[in-house]
């Protein structure tokens, strides 16, 4: 199916961490402290769907308090802690009343591969990992960490014939 037909059903967009939303790399204090860096498109491109209403999740197996407390600055919702991450599509989808066609999913890696293959939207940044690629419908332009999220968020908003505005 051409991606703008899949971009224009999608009502959710899921969302990994680590090498989507960041670059990958863990960043270590000398207390030990891990941090990560954020891109502030990918913060825009998460508003702009919310002002068109389409729900933004987070899932990510990591659970730290630096994506709790971005993802609660982001005002979306998260999912950590998850190995798992195809074994929860069907609650979003009942608790949210979408298909699955409805859904898309950014992912990068072996442990994201599984829900690519469900959802109506399978994205992959520009640096995924090749067996992420083979899984997806669409591969970025842009590499992990450099607004991925908003990439695809543009993608799907243009699908739906709605302007960029703020």
């Amino acid at each position: 199916m051409k991606l703008n037909l899949l971009a224009k059903k999608i009502k959710i967009v899921l969302s990994d961490v680590d090498g989507v939303l960041t670059d990958g790399g863990m960043y270590y204090t000398n207390n030990g402290d891990v941090m990560k860096k954020f891109h502030v498109r990918d913060g825009m491109g998460i508003s702009l769907l919310r002002k068109n209403g389409i729900h933004t999740i987070i899932i990510t197996k990591e659970s730290t308090k630096m994506v709790k407390k971005w993802s609660k600055k982001m005002k979306v919702k998260l999912l950590d802690g998850v190995i798992h991450k195809e074994k929860i599509l069907e609650k979003i989808c009942q608790q949210y009343g979408v298909h699955s066609s409805e859904i898309a999913y950014i992912g990068d890696d072996v442990n994201d591969v599984n829900l690519l293959k469900l959802v109506g939207l399978a994205a992959v940044p520009k640096d995924g990992t090749q067996i992420a690629k083979k899984s997806c419908n669409y591969i970025c332009q842009i590499e992990s960490g450099n607004g991925v999220f908003r990439e695809v968020a543009e993608l799907i908003l243009s699908s739906k014939k709605i302007s960029i505005q703020y």
